[in-house]
């Protein structure tokens, strides 16, 4: 599924693309996820953590996340977020992404819905490798 760009938020482009450097897909919308909650892994200048990987939760990486202090899976219904459990994919933080992979513990990304701006933190290759949508 294609992001939908007639609603632009300052800051953002017009045509967000993928680290295949196409159009950016959409991530998940149950849950909801995205910096600007809107399902896409798309970025701003605000989006200082850079939610910007697709990554499809496991039990190993929530329970990695958790113990380096990002709890993903606890439920906090006061922010409206439900708290994740495996097989929920979720716009991460490249750096975090990244993080789990030095450690062994990445998740698999979803390539045509993480945002060229995880390249800045994570290689192409090591993505390419996590891939689940590489035919």
């Amino acid at each position: 599924m294609l992001r939908d760009d007639r609603a632009e938020g300052e800051g953002r482009r017009n045509t967000a693309r993928n680290v295949l450097g196409e159009r950016l897909e959409i991530c998940s919308i149950d849950p909801m996820t995205g910096f600007f909650r809107d399902g896409c892994c798309d970025t701003s200048r605000e989006d200082v953590g850079s939610h910007t990987v697709c990554a499809v939760m496991t039990a190993d990486f929530l329970a990695f996340s958790k113990s380096a202090g990002n709890d993903l899976s606890t439920p906090m219904p006061q922010f409206g977020f439900r708290g994740l459990k495996p097989g929920d994919r979720w716009c991460l933080c490249a750096p975090r992404w990244q993080e789990a992979f030095e450690a062994g513990q990445a998740p698999r990304v979803v390539l045509r819905a993480t945002h060229e701006g995880a390249l800045a933190y994570c290689s192409l290759a090591d993505l390419k490798r996590f891939a689940v949508d590489l035919a």
